[in-house]
């Protein structure tokens, strides 16, 4: 099979999953199973994050451990602005490849997070806060914004922060328009429910067939999208537990695995700002 390439000027009202895998990726290091040995691409998962083609720029969230080789594979060499979801590893440690996005764009990139997340940051990076030392080496430079729960406008259209739990962590997706996104969850507050009316496209994890603390299973998932009853249904965050050809095989009608690659319209479901 051959995997889809994208462009960056493809980009413009698409959203594309640069990678849908669990924190260890598939295939797993040392691992000699069926997923992480066979030959189905779509078995391949860097570490989950998106990018999204928004009507004044690009918009990636969450910085994976496998970013430069998520942007270098997927043909991307601008980014406008980065949104995160929440502060564990495989979501943040990816920060200083955005050093040659930087270089783009000539100055910082303007970063979307909660408090958690910026402190998390400014421990792990804290070079990139401090006056230089010594000439050359380059910095990840951004300018952080705190954000919680309200909506805000960013790179022409309305994002709607929903509140989220993942094991004991409060965490965060995002709504844009009728599109949803909703990384690394098991539960959803009832007070976030109202928020999931009305979907197109609802992107949501989905771990592994056997129930997990802080990840919904694929039981868990299918049923929270039969509630959500969004038009189409994209899961992501898989281990190599979940393989893309026989799962995909017993989900209902409109709910399907991502992966690494796909690009999906996004034409007519965003909410200008």
């Amino acid at each position: 099979m051959t995997m889809p390439k994208t462009a960056q000027d493809d980009l413009q009202g698409r959203l594309l999953f640069l990678g849908t895998g669990t924190s260890v990726g598939v295939p797993v290091v040392g691992c000699g199973c069926e997923v992480c040995t066979g030959d189905d691409p779509r078995n391949r998962r860097s570490r989950t994050s998106v990018v999204l083609g928004l009507p004044e720029g690009t918009l990636l969230i969450d910085t994976t451990p496998d970013l430069r080789m998520q942007l270098l594979r997927e043909g991307i060499s601008t980014v406008d602005a980065i949104l995160y979801t929440h502060d564990h590893v495989d979501h943040v440690y990816g920060l200083d490849d955005i050093r040659p996005l930087c270089f783009q764009k000539g100055g910082p990139l303007p970063v979307y997070c909660e408090a958690r997340v910026e402190r998390r940051i400014r421990r792990a990076f804290d070079y990139a806060f401090e006056p230089p030392t010594a000439p050359g080496g380059g910095l990840p430079k951004m300018t952080l914004n705190e954000i919680g729960t309200t909506p805000f406008d960013l790179l022409g259209t309305t994002v709607t922060p929903i509140r989220l739990r993942h094991g004991i962590f409060d965490v965060l997706g995002f709504r844009f328009g009728t599109v949803a996104y909703c990384t690394d969850t098991n539960e959803i507050p009832e007070a976030s429910w109202p928020l999931f009316e009305g979907l197109d496209l609802l992107v949501l994890d989905c771990l592994r067939t056997a129930r997990h603390p802080t990840h919904f299973s694929v039981a868990e998932a299918i049923a929270v999208a039969r509630r959500v009853a969004a038009r189409r249904t994209l899961f992501v965050h898989m281990s190599h537990e979940v393989d893309h050809a026989a799962v995909s095989r017993e989900l209902p009608a409109g709910m399907e695995l991502a992966y690494d690659g796909l690009c999906v319209p996004l034409s007519g479901v965003l909410t200008p700002a």
